[in-house]
């Protein structure tokens, strides 16, 4: 979200904001067993357009639901009679070492779900030593978050124009992030019926079914929109490469065809970005491939979490492909992770990290860095409970003798 309208510190806010919900947000945790559970109580907090914009896929949600289901494709293959008492969930990407295997993926308008949504995530993540990725398409100035959360990556949203291309490269490399990602499958806007049923768009129109829906979300409407608007004024998009536009009004939002970007501006990133450069929503081996031999750091396998092209492949099904074709790229995946065996089915199957969306974004929403804590906390003791029952003490051990396929 903006901050012009304060001159406090930035940190000093967002801490007594933490403590002034954290009694509460503790209570709505008590019955938080796992990042699922986190669902139900978000459900109940946001008003019905925005829950829709965030748990919704595109289409018939085919593509949302088969990330889901890919995990249950692979089971485990313990050993047994193996010390693991020195286990440790450390993993080292593109040079650097972090504490878990995890992380906090781009997503946007998460300041419109959660008050002060990727500040909390930076936030939580720079304080776990993981990774969090802020979108393009989010509510606070990009210099904010990366001084916030020194361990964040930026993503980015472009045209195929070389004249918003370089402006946005440039302006991330001097807020200081080290890594940028790139996302490529938003070509065209998608056909996201589903927010159109919930009646969310972008910017959102002050109806009266509007009013209605905010007006029975009142720990919503004044915990999140009204203490943003009043501490920070209207939040508006920041870093999408073309000028602020409000999240809340009557005009109609610039249009940014996508569909001309291709590997030349891809290259022309490639000799303008000094670090580490990654392609977010890789599926195809063949693209597997240009982008090793474009110079590419990293690529994210992914299908948008299910929110661009209905009945796209499973990210966990391309996987081992695209780690054949990766050589010394790292590779990357999201989508339908919700469990600590989800994570080491793809570590196993040649990923080195993942990133889990929509349940931290329900946590932050609900209970803010206290909520995102505990479900990284969960999702960590997960992954300890069973790399200990696999026989395996580090990660670089989980790997695919630890798997079989499961039958029809």
């Amino acid at each position: 979200m903006t901050d012009i309208a304060t001159t406090r510190p930035i940190e000093a806010d967002h801490r007594a904001a933490g403590r002034r919900r954290g009694t509460s947000g503790l209570r709505r945790l008590r019955n938080v067993l796992c990042l699922d559970d986190f669902e139900a109580p978000a459900r109940r907090f946001l008003p019905r357009p925005i829950f829709g914009y965030v748990s919704g896929g595109v289409e018939t949600n085919s593509a949302r639901d088969g990330n889901r289901a890919a995990f249950a494709e692979w089971q485990f293959l313990p050993r047994v009679l193996v010390n693991t008492r020195a286990r440790h969930q450390r993993t080292t990407v593109m040079g650097r070492t972090y504490d878990l295997p995890f992380g906090f993926p781009p997503m946007g308008s998460t300041s419109l779900a959660a008050y002060r949504g990727d500040s909390v995530l930076a936030e939580v993540a720079a304080e776990l030593n993981t990774i969090m990725i802020q979108s393009g398409a989010s509510l606070t100035p990009m210099e904010r978050v990366r001084a916030i959360g020194p361990t964040a990556w930026f993503q980015a949203y472009l045209p195929g124009e070389r004249e918003i291309i370089v402006p946005l490269v440039e302006r991330a490399q001097r807020a200081g992030f080290d890594t940028l990602v790139l996302t490529v499958d938003v070509q065209v806007i998608a056909n996201r019926e589903n927010n159109v049923r919930s009646g969310y768009g972008s910017p959102l129109r002050p109806t009266p079914r509007l009013v209605w829906d905010c007006a029975v979300r009142p720990r919503w409407s004044f915990g999140v929109f009204a203490r943003t608007v009043l501490r920070h004024g209207m939040p508006h998009l920041e870093n999408i490469g073309f000028p602020r536009m409000p999240v809340m009004g009557f005009s109609e939002r610039p249009g940014m065809a996508r569909d001309g970007l291709s590997w030349e501006h891809l290259e022309l990133m490639r000799r303008m970005w000094k670090g580490k450069l990654v392609l977010k929503g890789v599926l195809s081996p063949r693209d597997v491939r240009i982008a090793r031999e474009s110079g590419v750091d990293g690529i994210l396998v992914s299908n948008h979490g299910g929110r661009q092209l209905d009945y796209a492949v499973s990210p966990l099904r391309m996987l081992p492909a695209a780690v054949a074709e990766a050589g010394d790229m790292t590779v990357m995946l999201d989508g339908g992770i919700r469990r600590g065996t989800d994570v080491l089915k793809a570590l196993a199957l040649g990923a080195k990290f993942v990133f889990i969306g929509r349940p931290f974004l329900y946590a932050a929403a609900i209970a803010g860095p206290a909520g995102v804590r505990h479900g990284a906390s969960l999702l960590k003791d997960e992954i300890s409970r069973d790399m200990a029952m696999l026989g395996i003490d580090s990660l670089d051990q989980m790997n695919r003798e630890l798997l079989v396929p499961a039958r029809p």
